[in-house]
């Protein structure tokens, strides 16, 4: 599906035209280089390969430095491919939000979600502790209690809720409102809360 590469702003709120206070989030979407054109015959599929922010060239790997010097344009940082694109695209071709997106359209975002470190299983899967502090129940209030058999099986099974990292995770969050497009200042506003932190990269998907 047609789409762009965007980085997170932060979260602010307007109202409607009723007078509601929507929150919602500020996107920078674009503009991205169109770096390579896949096609059937040389790839076997075909898609719209996208690069999106400035990098240094001497933090990116010659390979490709090549790459991008193929399409005339400087090393990006995020890489991303697109496919079902209705207009046709050449190599070097600048991609903006205004040539995607509209008000009031419908979009899937995908990002990182914010690492919370390595934690408990009432925070990691909303486990409820013990919940009595009576009857020598001393420091178990947030254990997670029993977690596998003693002669059978012998071990503990695969996939057994445990405190490990949590967040870190790729996340994606569908039908997510276009409030607005800001296309002089290549911003998107979309109603609610996307994954990931203040300067993270996000793929917007129609």
């Amino acid at each position: 599906m047609p789409g762009l590469i965007g980085k997170k702003i932060g979260m602010t709120s307007v109202f409607s035209a009723d007078g509601k206070n929507i929150p919602c989030t500020v996107i920078e979407a674009g503009p991205c280089i169109v770096t390579q054109v896949k096609t059937v015959d040389n790839d076997g599929y075909e898609a719209v390969q996208l690069a999106f922010d400035d990098k240094k060239e001497k933090n990116t790997s010659n390979p490709l430095v090549g790459h991008f010097k193929k399409a005339g344009t400087t090393p990006k940082v995020k890489i991303v491919e697109f496919d079902e694109f209705e207009q046709e695209f050449n190599l070097g071709d600048v991609v903006t939000v205004d040539g995607i997106f509209e008000e009031n359209i419908f979009v899937d975002i995908t990002g990182i979600s914010k690492g919370k470190g390595f934690q408990g299983v009432v925070k990691r899967h909303g486990f409820g502790g013990v919940g009595d502090s009576t009857h020598g129940q001393h420091n178990r209030l947030r254990a997670p209690g029993s977690v596998g058999a003693s002669s059978y099986p012998s071990r503990v099974f695969k996939g057994m809720r445990m405190a490990g990292r949590t967040g870190g995770d790729q996340v994606k969050v569908e039908n997510l409102r276009v409030l607005k497009v800001i296309p002089e200042n290549n911003l998107l506003i979309v109603k609610g809360s996307v994954p990931g932190a203040k300067g993270s990269y996000l793929i917007i998907e129609k």
